[in-house]
């Protein structure tokens, strides 16, 4: 079982080399977790009488290159854990999932395991930035990383899937990302190239047919199970042996944890599930 980092070794480098040195910027940048982040525009609900008054208002304060913000309270160990979601980050699974990103990509580059990165499920874009990042660190021209996700947010659940009706994740307007905003995230790093590949649509339709030949990293957070399911159905069977799977919501959502014990014992994965977080789980794949 992987031990938890402390903030120390989270916050820190370990390493004077360039490569470690840009990617630990890159992951503090892609969190916000250096600059402590603390407002986000407000918000309010689009039908109300409040969000009536405040877009007036707001169209006011913009004539005049003002905005209306909301302060909180930021909290660097709940980012390091990834436990908040980030008003303006490009990413929210927190440095340690991110270390745990950069391991699995960097082991795989060191010991030429064949095969691209695929995150399925991808919000802001910024687990995908790293590893195409990653690539870029590592001199690697060859593989694609694959950006697959609905970018409109979770699909509403089979009722027979109670767990993820109760969790109600698919009705929250702050999952939804397009992919243009996706795209520009990319380019705001200079990442948007032709070793970036896009799968727009619910998984269901995109997964099975995806023109993946082979993979060597395959990070799933699709939250429900059915978006799990077909993930790991679909891509699983094109991981190289060698390879990991990383399952971002395995604690945190029951419908994912049941897809994903379901298809291991189905299959018969024994590989050890290693614990990154308070949520993620992965394992390498050995036969």
């Amino acid at each position: 079982m992987t031990d938890f980092l402390s903030p120390a070794q989270v916050a820190e480098p370990t390493t004077d080399d360039p490569r470690q040195l840009y990617t630990d910027l890159l992951k503090k940048t892609l969190t916000r977790y250096a600059f402590g982040e603390t407002w986000t525009p407000f918000q309010p609900r689009r039908r109300s009488l409040r969000g009536a008054v405040y877009r007036r208002g707001q169209r006011l304060l913009h004539q005049r290159g003002m905005e209306l913000v909301l302060r909180f309270p930021f909290s660097a160990e709940a980012r390091e854990d990834g436990r908040d979601w980030p008003p303006e980050a490009e990413t929210m699974i927190g440095l340690r999932r991110l270390d745990n990103l950069e391991h699995c990509v960097r082991d795989v580059l060191e010991r030429g395991v064949p095969g691209d990165l695929i995150e399925t499920g991808v919000w802001r874009g910024g687990a995908c930035i790293f590893m195409r990042a990653m690539l870029k660190a590592y001199g690697d021209h060859d593989r694609t990383v694959w950006v697959a996700d609905s970018f409109r947010g979770l699909p509403k659940p089979d009722p027979r899937r109670v767990e993820d009706v109760e969790d109600a994740l698919w009705s929250v307007p702050f999952l939804a990302v397009s992919m243009d905003q996706v795209k520009g995230n990319f380019r705001r790093y200079g990442l948007l190239d032709d070793q970036v590949s896009f799968l727009p649509g619910w998984f269901q339709d995109t997964l099975p047919q995806a023109p993946v030949e082979q993979i060597a990293v395959m990070r799933l957070d699709g939250d429900l199970y059915d978006s799990t399911d077909v993930a790991l159905r679909s891509l699983y069977p094109k991981l190289s042996i060698g390879g990991y799977v990383i399952i971002d919501d395995y604690h945190a959502v029951r419908g994912c944890r049941q897809a994903v014990d379901n298809f291991r014992t189905e299959f018969g994965i024994t590989d050890p599930l290693h614990q990154v977080d308070w949520t993620c789980r992965y394992w390498q794949r050995t036969h």
